[in-house]
């Protein structure tokens, strides 16, 4: 993917992320100095805890540096239609179990399904792209095939569902 899409708000989080990771940086340089002046660093924990830390924090900010170069920015408030596209919130009905879900679609960066927004990328999200209200889809999940109808499709102009 030469392209990946993400809200305004997702891209100012990203952002926000990497300036302080990048701000906690020198503080476990740091950690990792104090814990190598102690001597045997076989048996310093310390030692190790920080230099774990420093890994996990380099690998993110590569991660997010990587992936900064290929983001296609929009604006949420601008969207609008009928069709499910990113940025829509669709509210989807279980037709088999009567239960419905609201998810807003968005981009792999800033999808998070427990607030309510799922990736454009995600089995439901790929299933749900270019359907109307009315419109049935089938997503194939661990449990099996699920079967749902697309109650309503409207446009936030945030990343968040608005209840």
């Amino acid at each position: 993917m030469s392209s990946i899409p993400i809200s305004v708000e997702g891209f100012q989080r990203l952002e926000k992320e990497l300036h302080n990771l990048k701000k906690d940086r020198p503080e476990i340089i740091q950690a990792i100095k104090e814990a190598r002046e102690e001597g045997d660093l076989r048996e310093n924990s310390g030692y190790h805890a920080a230099r774990e830390r420093l890994g996990l924090l380099e690998a993110r900010i590569s991660f997010i540096e990587s992936r900064m170069p290929q983001f296609n920015i929009i604006d949420l408030a601008t969207l609008g239609g009928d069709k499910a596209i990113f940025g829509a919130t669709v509210e989807i009905e279980d037709m088999d179990t009567g239960d419905k879900k609201r998810y807003t679609l968005l981009g792999p960066d800033e999808a998070e399904p427990t607030k309510g927004s799922i990736s454009i990328l995600s089995p439901v999200g790929q299933a749900l792209l270019g359907k109307e209200a009315g419109d049935e889809i089938v997503v194939n999940a661990p449990r099996g095939r699920i079967q749902y109808e697309i109650i309503s499709i409207r446009f936030n102009g945030s990343g968040a569902p608005k209840n």
